[in-house]
């Protein structure tokens, strides 16, 4: 694949994963298990609420085709093929599920220097078709997302972004929600490896005049634990505490509450992951 500005789902991921990655509210365990032959088996437990569910996941991949397969505890089925340059810098994704096969859809991806193109279909008699375009380098671009209704014909969505990445920084900006929502995200790095680093995010809702602004970041207490912070001018605080406990394998505690409403129980999440 080419490097260029990359999909228009990438503007604006930085600070969303800072700002939502590993924050969790359920208890989970997972193993991973690889053979040679590039088969990977995944089992994981989740408990919620009291409510507890499972499911296991295999993928295999070979040369430029990957095969993944899920099946969980209720009954539900996932599949998803992946074949990288069917033509040259391109990925086509199939995904088909049941019971609920109308959700399945296909996907094509292609990448150039200075673009990038997605079109995806579904499923059904009646497909919905969702269309990206981003314009720019692997430093600067600006992109477009748009979903179409065959059976009204009208745009279900319709989004704008741009982003400003440097070695050390990230800053994007993201027209959403048929226009009724802005997001500004600005993301610095403090290291080489980019584990420590601060975020700040402010979201407006214009049909409500809500503003959501959002500060937190990360911090390498060591090369193997990783502390996260968040807070928003709602007065929720979030706090993620991450360790390597053997190579690759990681143990994580999440905890969120409301600091305007001591009262209320916080959530608490932990999940243990187990990777060969």
């Amino acid at each position: 694949m080419s490097k260029g500005p990359g999909l228009f789902s990438d503007i604006g991921k930085k600070a969303k994963d800072l700002l939502t990655k590993d924050y969790l509210s359920d208890h989970k365990f997972s193993v991973y298990t690889y053979s040679e032959s590039g088969l990977a088996l995944t089992t994981s437990t989740v408990k919620k609420a009291g409510y507890s569910s499972g499911d296991v996941a295999a993928q295999y991949i070979y040369k430029n085709t990957s095969a993944d397969l899920k099946v969980d505890t209720e009954n539900n089925i996932s599949a998803t093929f992946t074949v990288t340059d069917i033509i040259p810098s391109s990925k086509t994704i199939a995904t088909l599920k049941f019971p609920n096969y109308e959700s399945g859809k296909l996907e094509f991806q292609y990448f150039h220097p200075h673009a990038s193109l997605t079109a995806a279909v579904g499923h059904n008699q009646a497909p919905p078709i969702d269309l990206t375009v981003t314009l720019g380098t692997s430093t600067f671009a600006l992109g477009a997302e748009a979903g179409y209704e065959t059976t009204s014909g009208k745009l279900t969505k319709y989004t704008a972004g741009i982003t400003v990445t440097k070695p050390d920084s990230c800053i994007s900006v993201i027209l959403g929600n048929k226009g009724d929502t802005i997001t500004a995200s600005y993301v610095h790095y403090m290291d080489e490896l980019k584990k420590s680093a601060a975020v700040g995010e402010i979201a407006r809702k214009f049909s409500t005049n809500e503003n959501t602004i959002t500060v937190g970041g990360s911090y390498a207490i060591d090369p193997l634990t990783l502390v996260k912070l968040k807070l928003n001018n709602h007065g929720s605080l979030g706090a993620v505490l991450q360790h390597e406990v053997i190579r690759k394998s990681f143990v994580t505690i999440s905890s969120e509450f409301d600091t305007k409403a001591l009262e209320k129980t916080p959530k608490f999440g932990a999940s243990l992951t187990l990777k060969p």
